[in-house]
């Protein structure tokens, strides 16, 4: 059953609280991550292999899969499950590929001309999760734009199964995306890796991925110590959804739990406008509940989950705009009236037959999205987010003479008389 609380009872330290989510961001968590990355750092393969026996139980020889062994893998799984991810593959290129976009030259003033051209980040690593949940819809989601943007290289980390391998829906997503190897890491030691680079993990220039506290912690650190970006902050997954009366009590529950059989420390929001509206969906989790084999997993996120009663839809999307949630269900009838007014959200799910689920798997948006309200300043993942935009501009005698006058006045007034200097000697 949800904690239930009335939005406009709550008083701004309660506010405040419930919009900073669960994250519990310890030192224990901080001290362990620094650790591994630097054991990776001093160590390379060696404790990437040492850190595999002791977190995944497998003692590995090689550090990566190669093309025979993504070829066999892939041909494990069944004709029906191909199809599936091939249909989830075209539908999230063809939704990115509507993302290239070509700028126009701009001419500022009669002979000055400037523009943008696209260049790809040349070397990205994708991490993808191995651990709780199989996800070989996030290799899709990254390996996707990547491909689109024009990286030359596309390094593929993720923690290695018992068998020493992976499974056989990543395999068939990397022969899709024309990947050829993958290597076998997993965790906060992964991310060191392709950070700073090991002996046989190649040294990224951007890093893209979601997983675990420890792995989020890992993506925070290495930004700011090894010369790499990455695609954003981020947390444990979450979702907020906005039911009326028009709303299905059992379309609610299932897209609440949907987002709770994440992790324990997922989160689900309802914001409600009425007490039967909160009623129907606590019966429907309870059964829905009794259902799901990860059940102990979505009992413990419900439990650190809530809801909040409001008086109408405006107020609902003024609570939701303040939690930015990473993914935003409109339930109701009105959803059209009300988009125009969502100003954070990581993606947006709209009226009764559109769950988060089909933005997860194959609707073609990407579910690479920001959490833990970032989504006040960061977007999803894109074909943007693999490419750098770099400016230029071209100046003729015209433009020289239209702009050389307005440089010197603004450069002599700063007091660098070689700007202006710079301009006067073409003059």
């Amino acid at each position: 059953m949800l904690k239930q609380y009335t939005f406009k009872d709550l008083s701004t330290p309660t506010l405040e609280a419930l919009i900073r989510r669960n994250a519990d961001d310890t030192h224990a968590i901080q001290d362990a991550v620094q650790q591994i990355i630097s054991d990776v750092r001093q160590d390379g393969d060696v404790a990437l292999r040492s850190f595999a026996s002791k977190f995944d139980k497998v003692d590995l020889g090689k550090l990566y899969l190669d093309k025979d062994d993504i070829e066999e893998l892939a041909m494990t799984i069944t004709r029906d499950q191909q199809r599936a991810l091939e249909i989830a593959f075209q539908n999230i290129h063809k939704f990115h590929s509507s993302q290239l976009r070509r700028e126009r030259t701009v001419e500022t003033m009669p002979g000055v001309k400037c523009w943008r051209e696209i260049r790809p980040i040349e070397r990205v690593g994708l991490y993808i999760p191995g651990g709780s949940a199989v996800l070989p819809s996030t290799l899709l989601m990254l390996g996707v734009p990547a491909r689109l943007a024009g990286c030359k290289e596309i390094i593929v980390c993720s923690p290695p199964q018992q068998s020493g391998k992976i499974n056989g829906f990543v395999a068939y997503c990397l022969q899709l995306l024309k990947i050829e190897r993958i290597y076998l890491a997993g965790g906060a030691q992964a991310i060191a890796a392709m950070a700073f680079g090991t002996e046989s993990i190649p040294k990224v220039d951007k890093i893209f991925g979601p997983g675990n506290q420890f792995v989020t912690k890992a993506k925070s650190i290495v930004q700011g110590m090894a010369n790499v970006s990455i695609d954003m902050p981020a947390g444990p997954s979450e979702v907020l959804v906005i039911a009326d009366e028009t709303a299905n009590p059992a379309y609610v529950a299932a897209d609440l739990l949907a987002q709770a059989e994440h992790g324990p420390d997922s989160q689900a929001v309802l914001v409600f406008t009425s007490d039967p509206i909160l009623v129907a969906v606590n019966t429907k989790l309870d059964e829905q509940l009794q259902i799901l084999p990860r059940a102990e997993i979505a009992k413990m996120a419900i439990a650190n989950s809530y809801a909040v009663k409001v008086d109408d839809l405006q107020e609902a999307l003024r609570f939701s705009n303040q939690y930015a949630p990473e993914h935003l269900i409109l339930e109701t009838d009105q959803w059209e009236s009300l988009t125009r007014h969502i100003s954070n959200a990581g993606s947006v799910f709209l009226g009764h037959l559109t769950p988060e689920s089909a933005g997860d798997y194959a609707s073609g948006t990407n579910h690479t999205l920001p959490t833990s309200g970032y989504a006040r300043s960061y977007s999803g993942v894109s074909v943007d987010s693999f490419v750098k935009k770099i400016t230029f501009q071209h100046i003729n005698t015209e433009g020289l003479s239209q702009i050389g006058s307005t440089v010197e006045i603004l450069a002599e007034l700063e007091g660098l008389h070689a700007h202006k200097n710079a301009i006067s000697v073409r003059k």
